[in-house]
Order: structure tokens, then C-alpha cells, then sequence
């Protein structure tokens, strides 16, 4: 397994991250396939021996569970310093805001209950997982700042932004002198690329790291046409990011099969091998070791220009689901609280 660096920082981060979202108590977890700690240590191990040493998780997964499982796996099979560890805190909830606790005191409160179920006295890359209406930017650009400044956190990453909201909090940063989000962990992948039209491009001016989720879009880019799992028929969320186009993106998993049957691979080795062209960590989850081994494969083979181009040429522009779809409506309306003159720090 190759590895990289993770934008304008010093991390050198393995070109696959491995996603813990299905790590955690099962009687905790949303979906069927949330693996208990058994098996959830035999693909984190399993990672680290095929040279997978980025892991990311969130304090939300399993209600803390997954950066418990996380925490245990990794002091037991790694050393500290040979391992890369993300996690992620959520919006101050609504007890919060009525108590009066602010950006700042959240994001303390987060990542020390974080450090503590992780077993850990810092995080590598601690990530703003969705953004934040109803917090003024600068509490969360300051309480990020002092996080790091105490030296409980290396870097700040962002995800489920827009570019503007992205370019926004780094002029922000550069302007007060706090520490900049290095790396954004989007929703991209063969079937979903608008991450393409602005954050993209603002990444590569900036050299911010993109560490997308979703890579195999729910496990359709792994299933040949016809094929179906569990997770294909349980997952609601995914259902709806994926079905609104079903016979373009149809026919780009057809083509992403027939390559696989070209070159004698899995398509999850296809698919990853066209996103790896594009950022520079995927992160990607696993339930099964071959889940794990083939992840690792992929960052060993390499598409020509023609074959990238033939899977890329079906897209058509897909509209903005979830989370995305949420901050759509969000950003409308805090753009009219500024038409109106209502003059809110930000």
C-alpha cells in the first residue's frame, strides 16, 4: 500500500482510508450490518497488515461505540505514531444552544468524550462533520483553533460542505490567524461526481485534501447489474442518493463490470482505481475481509486515460440528496437572514 500526504500538512496518510461507520454495538447501530467487536477488530487488523494505517470513524457512529472498537484494535495491533486517526463531532444540539453552550465549549466537550472512548491523547485529523447553521463560524474556528493549540488535535478537516462554505471558513482562519481545514470528506464517487463543478477544482487550487465517502455508492459499484446484498436492500439512505438516475448510472456499472472482466478484478477494484485518479484517500468501509483485501488491490492498479474516460462518459448531473440537500435549504435561508439585514456573526 502506497502512501501520500494528506495535503499542506505532515501527515503521510495510506491511499485508502478505512470508513468504521459499520463498526460499533449492533444494538446501537441503524443498519443490519454493524459489525460487534469481534469482527470488527479482523478488519482493522487485517487493514493494518495489508498497509492500510488511515482510519476514520465519529463520535456519532454506534453512539460512540465505533471509536471504542476503533481505540481498543488500534493500541493493541499498531504503535501510535504508525497510525493515522480521524474522527468527527456533530452541531451543538438543541440542550445546548438553550443552555448557552457555545461553539467553543462543544467542540471541547466533543473531542474530549471522543480522546476518551478512543483511549488517545490526540487525534490526528479532527473533521466538522456537517456544518453548523445555527453556531457562528467564528465559536467553531476558534474552539478548532484552541483544540489544536492544546495539542489534542494535529489538523481540522470539514465534510458535508459546499466549496463557498469551505473557501468561507479558511478566510476566516487565514484572517484570525487559526489553523485552516486541511482535507474535506465529501459525498463522491462513479455515479455521483458533483463534487467536480466547485469543490474540486477549489481543492486543487488550495491543495486541500479530498477524503470522499461513499465510494462504492452503498455497494453498487461493487455488484454486477442484477446482483443484490442485504445492505442493497436494506439501505433506505442510499436508495434515495442512488435511485434517481438508475439507467445512466445503470450503464456505468455495466461498463465498470466489463472492465473488471477485463482485467480479471473485482469491480470494487475498478471503482476504486478510477476514484484514487481523483483524490487522495477514499474513504472506504468493509464488513468482510475481502472487503478489505480488495480495497487494498485497487491501489495497485492503474486505469489508462481511455478506460478512465469510457466509465466517466454516461454521467449525467444528479441532484443534491441527504445531508447535501439539507444544507441546500439551510444556505437559502441564511442568505435571505442576510438580505434582510439581520445581522448575525458568522
Amino acid at each position: 500500500m502506497q502512501d501520500t500526504v494528506l495535503g499542506n500538512t505532515e501527515l503521510k496518510v495510506s491511499r485508502i482510508c478505512l470508513g468504521c461507520m459499520g463498526f460499533g454495538d449492533p444494538k446501537r447501530g441503524r443498519h443490519s450490518w454493524t459489525l460487534d467487536e469481534a469482527r470488527s477488530r479482523e478488519i482493522i487488523r487485517r487493514a493494518l497488515e495489508l498497509g492500510i494505517h488511515f482510519f476514520d470513524t465519529a463520535i456519532s457512529y454506534q453512539s460512540g461505540t465505533s471509536e471504542q472498537y476503533v481505540g481498543r484494535a488500534l493500541r493493541e495491533f499498531a504503535k501510535r505514531e504508525d497510525v493515522v486517526v480521524a474522527t468527527k463531532f456533530l452541531p451543538r444540539t438543541e440542550e445546548e444552544i438553550a443552555a448557552g453552550v457555545s461553539g467553543e465549549q462543544h467542540i471541547e466537550r466533543m473531542l474530549n468524550k471522543s480522546l476518551k472512548n478512543l483511549g488517545l491523547d490526540y487525534v490526528d485529523l479532527y473533521i466538522y462533520h456537517m456544518w453548523d447553521y445555527r453556531t457562528p463560524l467564528y465559536e467553531i474556528m476558534d474552539g478548532l483553533n484552541r483544540v489544536v493549540r492544546a495539542g489534542k488535535v494535529r489538523y481540522i478537516g470539514i465534510s458535508n460542505c459546499f466549496a463557498w462554505q469551505l473557501a468561507k471558513a479558511n478566510a476566516l482562519a487565514d484572517r484570525e490567524g487559526f489553523v485552516r481545514f486541511v482535507s474535506v470528506q465529501g459525498h463522491y464517487n462513479l455515479i455521483f461526481r458533483e463534487e467536480e463543478r466547485e469543490m474540486a477544482p477549489l481543492c486543487a487550487e488550495e491543495n486541500i485534501a479530498m477524503t470522499p465517502y461513499s465510494a462504492l455508492a452503498g455497494g453498487r459499484l461493487s455488484k454486477r447489474p442484477g446482483e443484490t446484498s442485504r445492505r442493497l436492500e436494506e439501505d433506505s439512505y442510499a436508495r434515495l442518493k442512488y435511485d434517481g438516475a438508475p439507467r445512466q448510472d445503470g450503464e456505468i456499472i455495466r461498463r465498470v463490470a466489463e472492465l473488471a472482466g477485463r482485467y480479471g478484478v473485482t469491480m470494487t477494484e475498478i471503482s476504486l482505481a478510477w476514484l484514487l485518479t481523483k483524490v487522495t484517500a477514499p474513504v472506504v468501509g468493509a464488513t468482510k475481509l475481502r472487503h478489505v483485501e480488495g480495497m487494498a488491490r485497487a491501489a495497485e492498479l492503474t486505469l489508462t486515460a481511455a478506460e478512465l474516460a469510457y466509465l466517466e462518459e454516461p454521467y449525467v448531473p444528479h441532484a443534491l440528496v441527504g445531508v447535501m440537500a439539507q444544507n441546500t435549504a439551510a444556505a437559502a435561508k441564511e442568505s435571505h437572514v442576510w438580505s434582510t439585514g439581520d445581522q448575525k456573526i458568522k
